[in-house]
């Protein structure tokens, strides 16, 4: 999703959905959904987290050499996944504002060279490789800019508008015009232009902007082409609640339905039921994709506002959801700050750096403990969930996730009420556990009455 893009076509999408069947609340959240023809992921993608790179705002000089200062704190904090917005040269006509959308590309096989150049991109590339962190790049496969090189050269590529007879524009965005995948040429060069930087800059996945707008068996077909070059993560722009026969093509999906009930939930003060349906209805659909959780991205933090406009003092609370409940955590440039500011799409307006990131620790360890974690894997089905019962059901929401004998108990005050006196009534929260941020120890066998403040979260590691 790009620029103002309405939520409503997400939303429109999830009510049409089957509503599934409820979930009690001690039931592990893993189902035996098999899909089939599903590909297999591979084996970093269980224990990743992503971080999406804005590289024209992320720097005042906006370049990839720039950003390589950024890569040691990136480590220290834990990150394992990089995922560049578009890197490909932008289309100047019609374009928007004074730089342009990432997302109207002219070129599929070039570097923008407002980012620096090709051998640049590689050596960034290297450099994260040496420090153990992946990359992926955003790839827009359902449409380009108006003046891409293949308006030219292949204009049968293009779908046609009836009403003027001129290439057809992508619902909503003037700046971009549609590609017609009923034409085998066009598929093939594709697929061969993300070969490209699959062989020439030795990427590890891509991240597939609007997947559903794009004809499911195209992606198949990429896939199994691709995945033949090098194992590669596949990540989807689509929420599974609306189209999950996407699931059969990709790794990892978006929690579109989810971010946006959090957000009535903060601010029209709605009751918790109202987000556990929505989990209930993501864990009746299995592990079909690994999902990712996130409070916002370049879209989100453009044209609905940051985080903390849309959560408030929530907001931490969600980002320790994001990356302890079953799934990815993903995070945008900046969160660690943390970000108040609404950055500019198609202009250059560079995050507000202040050289002390108060979020870093925080992140740092919660990223690690989902990195290493057993029982933090995401898409394994060794790995349970399970709601805790507790005596303030309305207030505190707890859960425990396990492998084996490996457990995690998290506990969040999703409310704004203070000095909370509350119970885990829950047997099945037993033994010693270490607070992850403080490191002391609590007999949960013994002691199950705990105070905490208004939107307060506690990690335990068994």
């Amino acid at each position: 999703m790009r620029y103002g893009l309405p939520a409503f076509i997400f939303l429109l999408a999830a009510a049409s959905c089957k509503l599934m069947k409820k979930k009690n609340a001690k039931e592990t959240t893993k189902t035996t959904t098999v899909m089939v023809n599903r590909f297999k992921p591979v084996e970093w993608a269980h224990t990743t987290n992503i971080y999406e790179v804005n590289i024209r705002q992320y720097t005042v000089a906006g370049t990839f050499n720039a950003f390589e200062a950024e890569l040691p704190r990136l480590k220290d904090m834990g990150i394992k996944t990089l995922w560049f917005m578009p890197v490909t040269p932008i289309a100047q006509k019609n374009k928007k504002g004074t730089l342009g959308s990432y997302y109207a590309c002219s070129d599929y096989t070039a570097i923008n060279p407002e980012f620096g150049t090709l051998d640049d991109f590689k050596k960034l590339v290297k450099l994260a490789h040496e420090m153990d962190i992946k990359v992926i790049i955003d790839w827009v496969a359902k449409h380009t800019g108006w003046d891409h090189k293949w308006t030219k050269e292949h204009p049968e590529y293009y779908k046609k508008d009836p009403s003027t007879g001129d290439f057809q524009i992508a619902s909503g965005m003037d700046d971009i015009i549609e590609l017609d995948y009923s034409k085998p040429e066009l598929r093939k060069e594709m697929i061969e232009a993300m070969k490209f930087w699959v062989e020439e800059c030795d990427i590890d996945g891509f991240r597939c902007d609007l997947a559903f707008w794009t004809e499911l068996d195209f992606w198949k077909e990429a896939r199994l082409q691709l995945d033949a070059v090098k194992p590669f993560f596949w990540f989807g722009e689509f929420d599974e609640l609306d189209n999950p026969e996407y699931g059969e093509a990709f790794d990892a999906s978006y929690t579109w339905t989810w971010m946006h009930k959090a957000k009535d939930f903060y601010q029209k003060k709605q009751p918790p039921d109202s987000l556990y349906k929505i989990l209930n209805r993501y864990d009746d659909l299995g592990d079909s994709t690994m999902r990712t959780w996130f409070t916002t991205n370049h879209d989100e933090n453009s044209w609905n506002g940051t985080e903390y406009e849309k959560y408030g003092d929530m907001a931490k609370a969600l980002a320790v959801f994001s990356c302890t409940w079953n799934g990815i955590p993903l995070l945008y440039s900046g969160q660690e700050l943390p970000n108040k500011k609404r950055i500019k799409f198609f202009d250059k307006d560079t995050i507000a750096w202040t050289g002390s990131n108060q979020l870093h620790d925080l992140y740092k360890t919660l990223l690690k403990l989902r990195t290493n974690h057993p029982a933090l894997r995401s898409g394994d089905p060794a790995v349970q969930t399970f709601r805790i019962k507790t005596s303030h059901p309305k207030q505190v929401f707890a859960y425990l996730r396990r492998s084996g004998n490996k457990e995690v108990l998290v506990v969040l005050n999703l409310s704004a009420e203070n000095d909370l006196h509350f119970d885990i009534t829950d047997k099945i929260v037993t033994g010693v556990y270490k607070n992850v941020f403080s490191g002391a120890a609590n007999d949960f066998t013994a002691e199950k009455s705990f105070e905490i403040q208004a939107w307060e979260y506690l990690v335990y590691e068994k």
